[in-house]
């Protein structure tokens, strides 16, 4: 934890001077988003399909304080309609929690400084391996101490978080992460991220990994690309780690900006042997996996998702926009494992998603949506999928 120490004296040594006086400016925000899901089977095990509504409701307060130091709180509720054990004697709040609640002191001059310690969101680059997982009702948040350091070429952020501390009453061990996230904003014809990631324990499984990559993205000529490659090493539950994985896209406008398509390869190392004394299945951390591997989400939960194999994903997409609140998206994945290990196949696959969406106002956007997944062998042979499945979706989204 020295790490987080360390984040501590610098966050102290950026406070201002004590004053009394009190908020300059209060901001107050919130957000309603009910959402409608349907999906048959249910779980990856078959059964009969079934529907839900679940909700978030959000509601945050800003303060901006005397000299550049500023506060926000956010809490929120999350809950299934029905889930309440009555409608008048469940008053409870059992679902209420702080989503975030962090003090951001801030300097001033041509390299801004700053630093934020408390419960907060983070997201790194695309959030391929750290994203804060918005369309999730709950979202991710950490407990954490954030320094950033950003100038006219470069944006760097370092990153100090607890996970899990055996003081708790709901812990016995201890478990963190800590980061460093850079980003060089000329880079040719376009930016450059550089970043090192470490995460440690729990004790019992004794993970002590560290991940390191780079991710080169931009736009040349109406061409937009990127191109991004990590390596992780270390031990994973008493076991030598040695991991990688490797993503492409292109993509380009179409019909005069009204559309875009997109090329798309993604490569997730796996075990070729897993019975031997090195795990090379690459593991996708805290990252956003729901704008990557399929609308669907069968693929949350990398390495387990897909039984230590290691994943391909192969992807077509594209989007139009019918009208300037009205926009269409279509993608198609092809689904492989990289390494059979064992299977009858290594295909896992295919999924089409499509979704709509309609913006009403700034403060009001209707989304919908369905995708449908074929299921080849490779699903059925890791015990995730045995039949075709269908998920859909309508949400509203409200906020102020």
């Amino acid at each position: 934890m020295r790490t987080v120490r360390l984040l501590s004296l610098a966050l102290v040594g950026l406070l201002p001077p004590h004053s009394p006086t009190a908020g300059q400016e209060l901001t107050f925000g919130g957000q309603l988003r009910p959402r409608f899901e349907y999906r048959d089977p249910i779980s990856v095990s078959g059964g009969a399909h079934q529907s839900w509504i679940s909700m978030r409701t959000r509601g945050q307060l800003g303060a901006r304080l005397e000299r550049n130091v500023s506060l926000f709180i956010q809490f929120q509720d999350v809950r299934i309609w029905g889930e309440e054990t009555s409608t008048q004697g469940d008053y409870s709040a059992d679902n209420l929690d702080l989503h975030q609640g962090y003090i951001e002191v801030r300097s001033d001059g041509q390299t801004r400084l700053a630093a934020r310690a408390g419960r907060q969101e983070v997201s790194f680059g695309g959030q391929r391996l750290v994203g804060a997982v918005n369309w999730s009702q709950q979202g991710r948040s950490f407990d954490a101490l954030k320094l950033t350091a950003e100038g006219s070429a470069l944006h760097l952020d370092v990153l100090g978080a607890v996970l899990a501390d055996e003081i708790t009453a709901t812990h016995d061990t201890e478990e963190y992460f800590l980061a460093a996230y850079g980003q060089l904003l000329q880079a040719g014809p376009g930016t450059l991220d550089f970043y090192g990631l470490y995460n440690r324990g729990p004790d019992l499984a004794n993970t002590d990994q560290a991940t390191v990559g780079a991710r080169w993205w931009g736009t040349k000529n109406s061409i937009q690309f990127r191109l991004e490659a990590s390596y992780q090493t270390g031990e994973r539950q008493s076991v030598d780690v040695s991991a990688f994985m490797f993503g492409a896209r292109v993509g380009t406008a179409l019909a005069r900006g009204k559309a875009a398509v997109t090329l798309w390869y993604d490569y997730l190392s796996g075990d070729d042997d897993l019975t031997d004394d090195e795990i090379k299945v690459f593991d996708t951390l805290f990252a956003t996996n729901h704008k990557f591997y399929g609308l669907a989400d069968y693929f949350t939960n990398i390495p387990l998702h897909t039984a230590g194999r290691g994943l391909q994903d192969f992807a077509v997409k594209g989007s139009y926009v019918a009208a300037s609140d009205v926009t269409f998206q279509a993608e198609v994945h092809s689904f492989h494992a990289a390494q059979n290990a064992g299977l009858s196949t290594g295909h896992f696959g295919e999924e089409i998603d499509l979704t709509a969406s309609f913006d009403y106002s700034p403060n009001l956007a209707l989304s919908g949506g369905f995708a449908y997944v074929f299921a080849a062998d490779g699903w059925s042979n890791i015990g995730r999928l045995t039949e075709n499945a269908l998920w859909s979706f309508v949400m509203v989204d409200a906020s102020f």
